[in-house]
């Protein structure tokens, strides 16, 4: 019989994934590199390699990881209740953890557990409430967007820092070229980290996708 490694043991998924990100959110995206993390694992550079083979497969990992604590919805919910659920969740994940936004970029956001709390049950219950799939994956997408982006504009862990930063780059231009900015520094700066923004814009898309306000507005013409 094959020698058990206790290292293989060491890196689980879950202790994978949990220590990935636990160098990401100490030291920022460049911390991340598999012999940093197979050091924090305590394991060889080739153990952990056999758990995940490159840095997308690593990244994949995190985040499906992630996904796996968004709520699970009680059946009965109605929609907007449970939409407004999911999203939020979903931006309070993300911005929890801006380095790991950053390495993935572009990359798409998909993984079992994603798929199976978020993109499927907001897509069945956009049906189940009267949508067509058109409208249903319309929804989601304007309102996923929205959260992606929202969470990855600042680092909502340090919102005073965000704050500066802002504040130092409209100071320094021209007041001529830019009155509108340059204006209003204690409108603007404040509004970068404000995240009623973005509930505030979640809710609006809510409410114009709301499959009862359409049957209502309907039944009044």
């Amino acid at each position: 019989m094959p020698r058990h490694s206790p290292s293989l043991d060491r890196a689980t998924p879950g202790r994978i994934a949990e220590s990935a990100l636990l160098l990401v959110d100490e030291g920022g995206p460049e911390a991340l590199t598999f012999r940093a993390l197979a050091a924090r694992l305590d394991i060889s550079l080739a153990s952990l390699q056999r758990r995940c083979t490159d840095l997308a497969g690593l990244l994949d990992l995190c985040t499906d990881h992630l996904a796996a604590r968004l709520p699970a919805i009680e059946p009965g919910t109605d929609w907007a209740t449970a939409t407004e659920t999911r999203f939020v969740a979903l931006f309070r994940l993300l911005a929890a953890h801006p380095g790991l936004l950053a390495l993935r970029g572009t990359r798409p956001w998909l993984g079992p557990n994603l798929l199976a709390r978020l993109v499927e049950p907001q897509l069945a219950d956009s049906l189940a409430a009267g949508m067509n799939p058109v409208e249903a994956i319309t929804a989601y997408r304007r309102m996923y967007l929205l959260t992606l982006g929202s969470a990855s504009f600042v680092d909502h862990r340090d919102p005073k820092a965000a704050q500066a930063a802002t504040r130092i780059a409209l100071a320094a231009l021209d007041p001529e070229e830019f009155p509108a900015l340059t204006g209003h520094l204690a409108a603007i700066v404040p509004a970068v980290t404000d995240d009623e923004v973005y509930y505030g814009a979640l809710r609006q898309l809510i409410r114009a996708a709301d499959p009862r306000r359409a049957a209502a507005e309907e039944s009044r013409r």
